[in-house]
């Protein structure tokens, strides 16, 4: 067959490597005209190197760690973890460690923290719809307040009360407080974290892998290996109308470097494209119910600024979250913990990251680079991490549609599109964080497309069963906001 695969992220490419592996003709189609690898590409700027956001090697699909170590080897580091939250000036360990946690807050809000939490996990489950909800339910509220509110909203640029449960239930399910102080203790007989079926948690875990040169490193030498098996990737190169007839897509229209549109026909697709995108490319159009379940799809978007520091040693931490909502950084990265290789040979200075949510042309995603910079500096100063040492260099990367968004009514939307394209739509799969419009980490999008290259050459797998276990749906026994993608899962 041939086959095309719009989007060179890590569930293109890893559906490209699959398909070649067994023969087929595969094209690549991917918009940005340099790099592969999506937002787990890295970036390099005068010989530093910085993720788009920290990428943990770790999965509990043991073939993903196989594919990993087949394409990686001796490159493919062990790290130690080290992170922590900035919350009220304080640094508290993450995962949370109760002697640390009660040093912080003292004594009085250490026991309001305790009885609320005791509290909440006496009361009877209620309707658990939000954030917030699942949350306060499983924490107490003033856990809640403490270390998820501020972050969250800084992520989602929303109140709490509107990102959806399923957020919760994807990101920190098997999170248990008293586990957590059991283990810390060590009075568990378990060093890490487990979920009811064994598996460890994986926000918890304390070690994990990383290429040593970053995980855009991962996805070069995949794209090599495409390109060496007869695949074709062609870098900067827009898909701008997806043609469908008769119940299948037959082709795609796309506009490259040159402006001139062309026509690739195809006996079968694979996209990773946001959902939204994909919706508007589809001709003939779509009905107009399908069209308005895609615009109401919403996806937040992202920026870095890396900053390299004229000092050796800043901070231990690989990053650190920051809930103080008097700055606008969410999140900040010190590559130089992920790998040495990240800096310059023999460098004696340090490359940090400073995360910033925003959406696509707001105040942050709008403002000049010399803003931006002027911006993270001052905060990186209030934050007190980098004391006197002189800042030497910069660089500004947007990310935009970085992670879609789980609001209240998203599971409805893909609903209405996902059984339109299954009748329309026969031979395309959909696959990746904005192609399934899942906030799926990288070893779920690797499986999405290995699987979706399995479904076109003969096998039955449902993709929306990766990443698929909602634990707080089966704690409270209350399936009514499950979509039937998922119950079929």
């Amino acid at each position: 067959m041939k086959i095309g695969i719009i989007g060179a992220g890590p569930a293109g490419l890893s559906a490209a490597y699959e398909l070649v592996k067994r023969g087929q003709d595969v094209v690549v189609f991917e918009q940005d005209p340099q790099f592969v690898g999506g937002i787990s590409r890295t970036v390099e700027h005068h010989g530093y190197r910085f993720d788009l956001g920290g990428h943990r090697f770790f999965s509990k699909s043991r073939e993903v760690e196989n594919f990993w170590e087949d394409i990686l080897g001796d490159d493919l580091i062990v790290r130690r973890r080290i992170s922590r939250i900035f919350f009220d000036g304080k640094f508290y360990d993450y995962p949370l460690k109760p002697l640390n946690a009660f040093r912080n807050m003292g004594a009085r809000n250490t026991a309001l923290c305790l009885l609320d939490y005791i509290r909440a996990k006496s009361s009877d489950p209620k309707d658990i719809r939000t954030f917030e909800d699942w949350v306060v339910f499983h924490f107490g509220r003033q856990l809640y307040e403490m270390f998820f509110k501020a972050y969250t909203e800084k992520v989602w640029g929303r109140p709490c009360n509107e990102i959806s449960a399923d957020w919760a239930a994807q990101r920190i399910k098997g999170l248990n407080l008293y586990s957590a102080i059991k283990d810390s203790f060590g009075l568990s007989g378990r060093s890490k974290r487990k979920t009811r079926n064994g598996a460890v948690v994986k926000s918890l875990i304390d070690e994990f892998r990383y290429p040593k040169f970053g995980p855009g490193m991962l996805w070069e030498k995949v794209a090599s290996h495409v390109t060496s098996q007869g695949g074709q990737i062609i870098m900067g190169t827009k898909v701008t109308h997806i043609l469908h007839q008769d119940g299948k897509i037959r082709s795609i229209q796309t506009t490259g470097v040159t402006k001139e549109s062309q026509t690739h026909i195809f006996d079968a697709v694979i996209s990773t494209m946001p959902m939204r995108s994909l919706v508007r490319s589809l001709y003939p159009e779509v009905p107009h119910t399908i069209k308005e379940a895609a615009e109401k799809l919403h996806y937040r978007d992202f920026l870095i600024v890396a900053l390299v520091v004229d000092a050796a040693s800043l901070f231990p931490d690989n990053w650190i979250y920051i809930h103080d909502p008097q700055v606008k950084v969410g999140r900040i990265q010190n590559f130089g913990n992920w790998s040495s290789h990240m800096l310059p040979p023999r460098s004696r200075t340090s490359c940090v990251g400073m995360e910033y949510f925003c959406f696509e042309g707001d105040g942050l995603w709008s403002s000049t680079d010399t803003d931006l910079l002027n911006l993270a500096k001052n905060e990186l100063s209030y934050l007190g991490l980098i004391g006197h040492h002189p800042i030497i260099d910069s660089k500004v990367v947007r990310v935009p549609k970085a992670y879609p968004v789980y609001d209240d009514d998203y599971q409805t939307h893909i609903q209405s599109i996902v059984d339109y394209l299954r009748d329309r739509a026969s031979n395309l799969q959909l696959i990746g964080r904005n192609g399934m419009h899942r906030y799926n980490n990288q070893d779920h999008a690797i499986m999405t497309g290995f699987l979706a290259a399995r479904n076109l050459l003969g096998e039955h797998h449902d993709l929306w069963a990766v990443n698929g276990d909602a634990e707080y749906l089966e704690e409270v026994n209350d399936d009514r906001h499950v979509p039937k993608f998922l119950k079929q899962a």
